[in-house]
């Protein structure tokens, strides 16, 4: 198919079709990180079964958070017990995956934990509209620590963690740990998940330095 649009220069096309291979490039190495990803071996069983608690203060273990699925992902919101708003970037995270959910937890589970409280992640979700996600209270277990999630002198990270369950036991798969690499800006682990910055940099100006607010 030859391309083409409305009042381009030659000079434009050719530039474009060289983005067009890169990008090409780039789609196929994407695939094939995603290919290498699904062949890692069984990670290690997980500690405990982690007494998360619902927006009621249920205790709900975290194998009871894989349903009917045999995945489960879990990210980690950074809104500790001694904050009193939620991580602007977290936030913006979870707005696009709010209505997603749906749509992913047909192939695979999925929840949010927080080192914060039952009640005030109750009210969190209410404030930003955030009723369809699965938000669970982590406070009095060590995931967040176990999982790369909480620094030793508390300092909460936005870290995305991926469970397996078999006959076994439950396993951790794969986590985000991309966050702890250098980058120019922002750790960018999980831009894959995200479509603010997908969407960007697809643009003239790019993400820049933007930083999205919390509402």
């Amino acid at each position: 198919m030859t391309i083409a649009l409305p009042n381009e220069s030659a000079e434009y096309r050719t530039a474009r079709n060289a983005l067009l291979a890169a990008e090409a490039d780039l789609r196929a190495r994407v695939e094939e990180v995603a290919a290498l990803r699904r062949t890692l071996p069984k990670g290690g069983q997980i500690p405990q079964d982690y007494a998360f608690r619902d927006l009621g203060g249920k205790i709900a273990p975290i194998s009871s958070l894989f349903g009917d699925h045999d995945t489960l992902v879990v990210y980690s919101l950074m809104f500790g017990p001694k904050a009193k708003d939620p991580c602007p970037m977290c936030s913006a995270f979870l707005d696009g995956l709010t209505g997603q959910v749906a749509h992913l937890t047909r192939k695979t589970a999925f929840a949010v934990v927080a080192q914060n409280t039952p009640d005030a992640l109750a009210a969190l979700s209410q404030r930003m509209g955030w009723q369809d996600l699965p938000l669970y209270s982590a406070l009095d277990t060590t995931y967040q620590q176990d999982y790369l999630a909480e620094t030793e002198d508390g300092n909460q990270l936005p870290i995305l963690n991926v469970f397996q369950r078999d006959a076994q036991g439950i396993h951790h798969f794969w986590s985000s740990e991309l966050f702890f690499r250098p980058s120019d800006w922002h750790p960018r682990h999980v831009d894959a998940a995200w479509p603010l910055w997908n969407i960007l940099d697809l643009t003239p100006q790019g993400r820049g330095d933007f930083v999205p607010p919390l509402r």
